[in-house]
């Protein structure tokens, strides 16, 4: 296999080598072999006296929350300090620099029981107790205390020394210790129980802690001799390691830079069938690695290095010693799992991210090299529910103690694991529960109690939003009554009997919501499970789903649940302009332009009672006099009589639509209104404008200076919008979720002031993107995560150098792919003297507009385009701390629709009471700095609302006062920018 790519291409990995291996120069070697002979000098002052170490004089916390006993020694220097881990093999990989030192544990600490009970764990950590008291009292910089692999039981020191690195990097020296040949193997067995107090019949992580210790040293020692002289293989374990620090992997239950090693390592190894050959290159070791943690079915009996030595031991017999964890990497002495802190959900998770990452480097541009190493791919982006569980002074976690055979973390996280996958079973695709509970600044002397204080995370992967919004859960039948009282107690109080259409009698759990609230269903089925069986306080569970849904929402309901009354009124418009036939031409095609067809608009328009038929109407107390028209697209049969001339052409078609209004007045007494340019047919409460595209217009060009020059002209602008609904309305089917991110981004454009650098149709495909080519990532299933996608896709794309191809329907090939890439260079290539003013700046391409003419090609600016990113950027890093921290104030999510006004030289606030939409305004606006100018008073003669009085006199000359379309601050805003002397901000007080 050969893995082929263009020099470009080869180039960046080279970069991103260069970027994450480390220095290993002369200098830098100096610096740190310094570094590591001053920890052997300060060790080496301990002074040579018969020192007893209690736990009562250094840690009684520690050891009091272990629960263990007979801890006293008396101390003895370590018999040796070796450098091992990463470093010793050149395999660090940046931006985190740690060298890492065995200390090796002197055998006159400990009793040969001393494997019983956590008195390992105990003495252990009172050593380093001591190691750290002597160092802190050289002239190294700090030492703090760390946590193996996140492991509490098994702290570890991280000595920071004061100098740096010849680039003026940071490096921390890991202090681990081992015991090699300490305790009896034997008595270590997984089988065996070695904490007394248990009542259960073996330990296998309590003892596998202790194994691990035992042979870190001779590892480490198989893994350099692996990869001593490889310089491919060391170059491929970089690559991978950038990939699961971009993919957040790197988690006590997933995977570690050791682990990922040893795997690479047994694919280049005998007992991996030398997969890996010294002929390969690191590209190509990085596909065979992720293919085999992807699609290996190795992983289903276990990986075993060949023993080394005389000793024969059948993999089946070494399989069945580990049988109690779900993942198996032995070591080659076949004594412990490496992988032993391994849960099946996260290598679940480790295999997801290893498909990801495959099918980036087979279907992206440059092998997947942006996708894989260069997106952020964070428990945010990554999942479309987050929940965090607040468990700060919350003891019922470790009511049976702190450590048992695993961590009274794990054993919690498992227990939310069980609880939240029965409530969703059917609904997700993967749901990871993690505590990563050890804080940097944690000291172990105090106890464990302390470790409560992060958020314990929980992140669901929708399987299919069909499945995930179902409003039931249907049980077992009553007659099954062992079945149907086990569902009754799971759900509770939710649980009731239901009789089917078709007889069935069942045991139902009902989460009833309207269709605009069905993201709610997954919250609540948590909230409930998580309230009934961990009792838990509601306040204590966030879970991120509806915090942004205020910005949709009109007091209480979202309008979008107008749109059914809306599809129902235009489908019988349809009707009856396809039945029309006194006509000169039929009517053979009608289709919806609009955004509100489409449920992407923010706030779609309600019903009218002034486009109602009928002589009585009922106003609300602010019925505004402005309705706002929906654009319908009608097509005529064909005929070769149309003029050839643009001008003769617009004016035959306002003739056809006076026709067609004055046939649907006549025949179907439907109230229209025409002007000079428009023809509006009011209907069910709305206000339906018709446009006429004729096939023939799209042809037309026109001359410019003397050159013929295409132009957007009526006909095209209409077709091209009649595609481009087509597709978005296609792919909203598709994907439910795509409206609701679509108007959240609407929302934040506007709610920053781009509304006139960003149209609609722009924002609709930056979203489809987000569906079409979701990688490194699914296809988002939930509109917090997909709204974090956007702002992310708007700051971070190279808009400079790459043109954004949207292909809703597939329809683009290579060459057209081709062909928009040339349009792209071509036009980059008339600008190269003048970027600051290249248009389009944001180059949108599609399969109706290879040239990104339609709704980017004058704005935005490349100047608008960077402040765009930028506010993208700032609310991005902003959203995904409320995510990830322990705050959830409705203030803080607020903030990312609050904008900066300090950025403008003038800011005009308009009175709010003459505006027909006020509600669109999500806060009122304030303007605390600056000196005010001009103050005007509200027009006394201008009435954006009907008052219910207006309702007594004439319905027929009341509904002349309704005005199709007007909207005072679009006309307002027009009338400004004819000044282009400032940068002005409009806002309504």
């Amino acid at each position: 296999m050969v893995e082929t790519y263009p020099d470009s291409t080869n180039l960046k990995f080279k970069e991103l080598l260069k970027e994450v291996q480390l220095d290993y120069s002369p200098e830098n070697t100096a610096i740190i072999n310094d570094a590591v002979s001053a920890i052997r000098e300060a060790l080496d002052r301990i002074p040579d006296v018969d020192l007893l170490v209690t736990a009562d004089d250094i840690a009684p916390g520690f050891i009091r929350d272990v629960g263990a006993d007979k801890v006293d020694f008396k101390f003895v220097k370590p018999k040796s300090i070796e450098i091992g881990g990463s470093y010793a093999f050149q395999c660090i990989a940046r931006p985190d620099v740690n060298v890492d030192i065995f200390l090796r544990l002197p055998k006159e600490c400990f009793h040969e029981k001393d494997y019983l009970n956590y008195r390992y764990h105990s003495k252990r950590f009172l050593y380093l107790c001591i190691i750290k008291k002597y160092l802190k009292s050289s002239s190294i910089l700090d030492v703090k205390w760390s946590a193996f692999q996140n492991e509490a039981r098994k702290p570890i020191l991280i000595v920071y020394p004061a100098a740096r690195l010849s680039d003026n990097t940071q490096f921390s020296v890991k202090i681990i210790p081992t015991a090699p040949s300490l305790f009896t193997l034997t008595k270590l067995n997984m089988e065996r129980n070695n904490i007394r107090s248990l009542d259960q019949e073996a330990t296998p992580k309590y003892n596998s802690s202790i194994l691990e210790d035992m042979f870190i040293e001779e590892n480490a020692e198989f893994i350099k001799r692996t990869f001593k002289g490889r310089k491919e293989l060391g170059e491929a374990l970089l690559l991978l390691k950038a990939w699961a620090r971009k993919g957040s992997l790197f988690v006590h239950d997933c995977l570690s830079g050791f682990l990922i090693t040893v795997i690479v390592a047994y694919l280049a190894s005998r007992s991996g069938k030398s997969r890996i050959s010294n002929s390969m290159n690191a590209i190509q070791i990085l596909r065979i690695t992720l293919d085999f943690i992807a699609n290996s079915k190795i992983w289903d009996s276990g990986l075993f290095f060949q023993p080394e030595g005389e000793r024969n031991i059948s993999n089946k017999d070494r399989k069945t010693k580990f049988q109690s964890f779900p993942i198996i990497v032995c070591d080659s002495f076949g004594n412990y799992n490496m992988a032993f802190r391994m849960s099946p959900t996260g290598f679940q998770e480790l295999r997801d991210e290893a498909v990801l990452a495959l099918a980036c480097m087979d279907k992206c541009k440059d092998g997947g090299f942006d996708e894989i190493f260069m997106t952020k791919i964070d428990y945010p982006a990554k999942y479309d529910y987050c929940i965090r569980l607040n468990l700060k002074g919350n003891n019922n976690f470790h009511d049976s103690g702190f450590c048992l055979d695993d961590e009274c973390w794990r054993l919690y996280e498992q227990k939310v694991l069980d609880v939240i996958d029965q409530a969703l079973r059917g609904r997700t695709k993967l749901i990871r529960v993690v505590w990563g509970n050890i804080p940097s600044d944690c000291n172990f002397e105090n106890g464990l109690s302390m470790l409560d204080g992060v958020a314990l995370f929980i992140g669901i992967a929708i399987g299919s939003i069909e499945e995930a919004f179902k409003q039931a859960v249907v049980g077992p039948s009553p007659e099954d009554k062992d079945k149907a009282l086990e569902f009754r107690k799971f759900w509770g109080d939710k649980s009731t009997l239901r009789w089917f259409r078709d007889g069935k009698i069942a045991e139902v759990a009902v989460w009833e919501h309207e269709e605009w609230e069905k993201h709610l269903i997954i919250k609540e089925i948590c909230e409930h499970v998580l309230m009934r069986h961990l009792a838990l306080p509601k306040q204590s569970i966030i879970c991120t789903a509806d915090q942004l849904d205020f910005v949709l929402r009109h007091g209480t309901k979202d309008p979008i649940s107008c749109s059914k009354s809306l599809l129902k009124a235009y489908d019988d418009l349809s009707k009856h302009l396809r039945l029309l036939d006194d006509i000169p031409l039929k009517i053979s095609s009608v289709q919806p332009l609009d955004s509100a067809f489409r449920l992407t608009s923010v706030f779609p328009p309600a019903p009218h009672p002034l486009s109602n038929k009928g002589s009585k109407i009922k106003l609300e107390k602010h019925t505004p006099n402005c309705i706002q028209p929906l654009e319908v697209m009608v097509q005529l049969e064909g005929s070769g009589n149309w003029p050839m001339d643009e001008l003769a052409m617009e004016k035959t078609k306002t003739a056809f639509l006076l026709r067609i209004a004055e046939s649907l007045q006549t025949k179907l007494g439907i109230t229209c209104t025409a002007t000079e340019d428009d023809v509006d047919v009011f209907m069910s409460g709305y206000a339906f404008r018709l446009k006429i595209l004729h096939e023939r217009g799209l042809s037309l060009v026109k001359r410019h200076g003397g050159h013929i020059k295409h132009v957007l002209s009526s006909d095209k602008k209409l077709f091209i919008r009649g595609q481009h609904s087509s597709m978005v309305n296609g792919l909203r089917g598709q994907y439910p979720v795509y409206g609701p991110i679509v108007r959240l981004a609407k929302r934040w454009v506007s709610a920053h002031l781009f509304s006139n650098s960003l149209s609609e149709e722009a924002i609709e495909l930056l979203v489809a993107h987000l569906f079409l080519k979701p990688l490194p990532f699914r296809p988002p299933c939930s509109r917090i995560t997909g709204f974090l996608r956007f702002l992310r896709l708007l700051s971070k794309y190279d808009w400079s150098f790459c043109p954004l191809i949207v292909d809703i329907n597939g329809d683009l090939t290579p060459d057209d792919d081709k062909e928009i890439n040339e349009n792209f260079m071509s036009n980059r290539k008339q600008y190269e003297d003048n970027l600051q003013n290249v248009k389009p700046a944001m180059f949108l391409a599609s399969s109706y507009d290879r040239e990104s003419e339609a709704w980017t090609g004058q704005s935005p600016t490349a100047t608008d385009l960077k402040r765009l990113a930028a506010y993208a950027n700032s609310s991005a890093n902003f959203l995904t701390n409320i995510i990830t921290s322990n705050q959830n104030e409705s203030y803080q999510w607020e903030c990312l629709f609050r904008t900066p006004l300090n950025n403008y030289n003038a800011v005009i606030l308009l009175h709010m009471d003459k505006l027909p939409c006020p509600h669109h305004l999500l806060f009122p606006s304030e303007v605390k700095q600056g000196r005010c100018i001009v103050r005007g008073n509200p027009s006394k003669t201008f009435r954006p609302f009907l008052l219910r009085e207006d309702t007594k006199g004439n319905l027929e000359e009341l509904k002349r006062k309704l005005m199709v379309g007007f909207d005072p601050l679009r006309y307002f805003v027009v009338d400004i920018e004819a000044s282009k002397s400032l940068l002005i901000c409009i806002l309504v007080k």
